[in-house]
This record gives C-alpha cells, structure tokens and sequence, in this order.
C-alpha cells in the first residue's frame, strides 16, 4: 500500500511542476490542467506502451487523474497567493523524477523483466512526463540542458533500487532507498551547481587552420 501512496504522491509532484510551467507561459486554466496531466501521466504511458502493458496505469486506475487535477488546481491557487520562484519548479521536478523512476523500474520488475530493462524503463517513467511538458511550454527539455545531472540521477538510483531487491531486502526500502537517491542527487545538482563533464569536439574550420 505504501508503494501505490508513494505513486499517487509522484503524479501529484509532476502535475505541481507542470501547473508551474505552464502558469510561466501565460496559459489559460485549461492549458495548466492539459499540461499537468501529460507531465505526469506522460512517462508511464510511455513505459506501459513499451511494455505491452494493457490497460495503461490511469485507464485502469481513475484516480490517478482525479489526483493530477486536483494537484494541478491547488498549484494555481497557491500561485496566485505568492510567486514561485524557478527553483519551486526544479525541485518539485526532482522529487516527481525520483518517485515516478522507481516507480517505473518496479512495473518492469514485476513483468519479468531484468536489471537493464527495468533501468531503462525505469528512466523513461521519470523523465518523459518532463521532457513533453518542456517542449509544449517551449523550453529546452531538462535532459538536454548542458551537464545537467537529471537522466544520470534517475539512472543511478534505480540501479540502486535493482541491487537492493536483487540482495532480497524487504519492501519498500529497495523503493525507498532508490527513490532518496534519485532526490539526492538532483536537489545536489540544483542546490551546488553539479554537472557531468561536457563533450566536444574543435570547430572543423579552426581545427584546420591550425
């Protein structure tokens, strides 16, 4: 019961960040409502497509909805008393990532499915809810931003969720542990300024002339 209030807990963080977003973008009550839907049901609808899973999560479970607007309507109403500021945003991301990547990595798992899918699905579940609300609100996504410790984070604590289950450690703490890691490093990365080293290859005209 406490892994199914921990995803209600995770739609709820995803629809605050994208009421928040779009509010930033000027949109009207529905577009806020639109946009905090596809943020939060985005990544597990994706997995759940991925992996054949029929019916989706929040067909079969209703209140999954019920919870994103809900959410998404007490955002507006706090913002209307106070500003929230940029970082509001990136930590309420960082906490849905956390939740919904475990979350994502245990649907997977219960399929039957190994350590690198659940990873991989695990990954998608937290980061492709954000990816489409910061292309609809017309912002760079999150994982695409120079550096930026968000994907790796998610990558990271479900590989450590993985290992604790594969240890045979009682639920929730596999979820528990893997989800704080996630939080962990993310809220690091936006509080110190972390980032993954950055790539790049020399200009090809200036590599010339030299």
């Amino acid at each position: 019961m406490i892994l199914y209030w921990l995803d209600l807990i995770g739609v709820a963080v995803f629809a605050a960040s994208g009421a928040i977003a779009a509010q930033r973008r000027s949109l009207d009550l529905l577009g806020v409502i639109v946009i905090a839907l596809v943020t939060a049901i985005g990544g597990g609808t994706l997995r759940d497509l991925l992996l054949g899973r029929e019916p989706v999560f929040w067909v079969l479970d209703p209140t999954y909805i019920v919870v994103i607007v809900t959410a998404g309507l007490g955002t507006v109403v706090l913002t209307r008393q106070s500003l929230m500021p940029e970082r509001a945003l990136q930590v309420a991301d960082a906490l849905g990532l956390a939740l919904f990547s475990v979350a994502g990595a245990r649907v997977a798992e219960v399929m039957g499915h190994g350590g690198l899918i659940c990873v991989v699905m695990g990954t998608i579940t937290g980061v492709a809810g954000g990816m489409i609300r910061d292309v609809l609100c017309a912002r760079i996504p999150m994982i695409l931003r120079r550096g930026q410790i968000y994907a790796t984070a998610a990558i990271v604590g479900v590989s450590l969720y993985w290992m604790l289950q594969w240890t045979g450690l009682p639920a929730p703490w596999p979820s528990l542990a893997g989800a704080a890691t996630v939080a962990a490093l993310r809220l690091a990365a936006i509080y110190w300024d972390l980032t993954l080293p950055v790539l790049s290859l020399p200009d090809t005209e200036d590599a010339a002339d030299e």
